[in-house]
């Protein structure tokens, strides 16, 4: 992992963020002014994108997996009996990741707008963290090669 920082036009932040997107797998953008207040600093936590062929694909890592209506209950009912999402297990924050990815890539079939994506996003980042993984990659990838793993063993 390395940090990348970049002093650009206010006016190139969305361009710089998404160029430097398509080359690393990074993390959200950290934007403060330069001193003299005319440009923009930001700073992007990155590492190299691992290469495809370790992934699933979507198709492949959810081919054995149980509907997404019985998840949400399975997930739910998890919560409510543990509502420490802290000290829940691998196995929690690993089916909630996958199912909160077949959501947002539902969503994104359907063109619908919704926070689907990040919240996925945010629960296989969860997941990375318990299994003490660097952020090498994209964590929605790293999160279905791990539930295709996972429910391969069930």
């Amino acid at each position: 992992m390395f940090e990348i920082r970049v002093i650009c036009d206010p006016a190139d932040i969305v361009r710089v963020s998404r160029a430097l997107a398509a080359a690393f797998a990074t993390s959200s953008a950290r934007q403060y002014p330069t001193r003299d207040g005319e440009r923009a600093r930001l700073y992007i936590t990155a590492n190299h994108v691992a290469e495809p062929a370790q992934w699933p694909t979507t198709e492949e890592a959810y081919a054995l997996a149980p509907s997404i209506i019985s998840e949400i209950g399975w997930t739910a009912r998890t919560a409510a009996d543990r509502p420490d999402y802290d000290g829940l297990n691998r196995e929690f924050w690993l089916r909630k990741a996958a199912l909160l990815d077949r959501i947002a890539l539902s969503d994104e079939a359907d063109s619908v707008t919704s926070d689907a994506a990040d919240l996925a996003t945010r629960a296989a980042q969860r997941l990375m963290e318990l299994d003490a993984t660097p952020v090498i990659c994209d964590p929605r990838h790293y999160c279905r090669q791990q539930y295709a793993a996972w429910v391969k063993n069930q």
